[in-house]
């Protein structure tokens, strides 16, 4: 069996930082998920490694991360910037010493994206692409589609992560605007996106409804390709509804059924990750079977 990768999860001590996106309701959020936890699942599920994301918006998620970082079953860290302000994003980039940095992301939220084609902002942006590091991003408006768009056009060099599958209207399971958002970033050859699901989609749903995340899959695969496309977990946010076996496994199927090409599939549920943020980098050999060979599957 070929690598797999969760390309998407997080780790945290609730009484060390403050998560403003988590809410009364997410009590199955509220407690400390670490290495140990998730080790548990990805052996379960026969995934070798993960890519791990930041979750808090300051300084100090960076030092989490770095300690995280260490873990033999972490692949890739994606750390925290503050990218809205792009010279104090800057100095701490030239700051930064997280082991396994492959890409940065900060939370946006709905927020206005105007700052991001700013002078500074591209330069800042051209700078973390000359590193070799991603940027994750979950655009969810039009405005930040756009804004996302004009960036990725401008800095064709940097390679864009949309996570979450670009915050599909699962619940309603409407089409438009989302649609045409995903067709537009999918026409950037720059931009790759993650088969997930975010908080606030999780949120929405009263329980798992992997079979309404069908259409979106299938329509996301046909845009991006299996060389665009990544498998993730978003773990321990998808617990919220649904168990770490039975999401990937779902989510897995739903790949599988969008890409029935066997090659395709592998690529999503490993390989894009592994190309996309350079993983090799940090494999115990230099190559994505390291990871394998310590940590069969």
């Amino acid at each position: 069996m070929a690598l797999r990768i969760d390309s998407h999860q997080h780790f945290w001590h609730t009484a060390a930082q403050t998560q403003p996106w988590r809410h009364a309701s997410h009590t199955a959020l509220a407690r400390d998920f670490t290495p140990d936890d998730l080790v548990t699942e990805l052996d379960a599920a026969g995934i070798a490694a993960s890519v791990l994301v930041q979750s808090v918006d300051e300084p100090e998620e960076n030092a989490r991360l770095a300690r995280y970082g260490t873990h033999p079953r972490v692949a890739g860290v994606v750390a925290w910037l503050p990218l809205t302000d792009a010279a104090a994003a800057r100095a701490a980039l030239d700051r930064l010493d997280v082991p396994k940095l492959v890409g940065v992301r900060c939370l946006i939220a709905d927020d206005p994206l105007a700052w991001l084609t700013e002078p500074d902002s591209v330069a800042l942006f051209a700078e973390i692409a000359r590193r070799g590091l991603a940027w994750d991003v979950v655009p969810i408006t039009l405005d930040q589609t756009r804004q996302v768009i004009r960036l990725a056009e401008t800095v064709p060099e940097l390679r864009i992560v949309v996570d979450h599958l670009g915050r599909p209207p699962v619940e309603s399971l409407g089409w438009e605007p989302w649609a045409s958002h995903i067709r537009q970033l999918a026409g950037c050859p720059n931009v790759a996106m993650k088969v997930s699901v975010g908080i606030n989609a999780l949120t929405a749903w009263d329980g798992w409804e992997a079979g309404a995340l069908e259409r979106y899959v299938r329509f996301a695969a046909e845009l991006f390709g299996a060389e665009r496309l990544m498998l993730a977990s978003n773990w321990p946010v998808v617990l919220l509804r649904a168990e770490y076996g039975r999401a990937w496994a779902d989510l897995a199927d739903l790949v599988a059924a969008a890409c029935p090409d066997g090659d395709d599939r592998e690529a999503v549920f490993g390989g894009t990750a592994c190309r996309w943020y350079g993983l090799h980098r940090f494999m115990p050999d230099g190559t994505a079977e390291g990871v394998v060979a310590q940590h069969p599957a």
